[in-house]
């Protein structure tokens, strides 16, 4: 058994639940806040899908295959709750997820979280043109400097092709950097 399996054992036994629990969110709960914070901007939006991420990721435990690394599964839970977030934050706003992104990147220099300056807004507002899939891959690629099969694992796209969707986010960022 694999020291993954075994911990996953862990989580899933009542007796040993909680303690490994506790080691589950001290392990990711960086990581995943990072990774929730690129896709919906705002610290506290991200502290509550992070909270629904830990909520589901318990929930679904049992239901776990292992075909994937538990990390992967978890960032999969993390990346479906911020985009569906935003999507339910658009629709009650009556706006398009592109306007709810332009004001999340506006309000980014008013963020006590925020460390950015111009250059960051900028790149920010350059990711937000990007379709949806080009954004997730560049973030994930750029800010969280995963590795190409983790983020195929993650959202379950090949590698040639999040090479190529990271290639295309590149031009056209670079092409709005320099032409703003």
């Amino acid at each position: 058994m694999s020291e993954e399996e075994e911990f996953i054992q862990q989580l899933l036994n009542s007796k040993t639940q909680n303690e490994a629990f506790q080691k589950l969110l001290l392990t990711y709960q960086k990581p995943l806040y990072n990774h929730i914070r690129n896709i919906v901007l705002n610290h506290d939006d991200t502290d509550d899908v992070l909270q629904n991420t830990f909520v589901k990721v318990f929930q679904n435990l049992k239901n776990f295959k292992g075909e994937s690394k538990l990390f992967s599964w978890m960032y999969r839970i993390a990346t479906n709750e911020a985009i569906s977030f935003l999507n339910i934050k658009s629709k009650k706003s009556g706006i398009s997820s592109q306007t709810l992104q332009d004001k999340a990147i506006d309000n980014l220099k008013a963020d006590d979280y925020f460390d950015g300056n111009e250059i960051q807004i900028k790149l920010q507002k350059a990711i937000a043109k990007l379709p949806e899939k080009q954004q997730l891959v560049f973030k994930m690629k750029y800010f969280e400097e995963l590795k190409y099969e983790e983020i195929s694992e993650i959202l379950g796209t090949s590698v040639g092709a999040l090479k190529a969707s990271y290639h295309h986010a590149v031009k056209k960022i670079e092409s709005f950097v320099t032409s703003n």
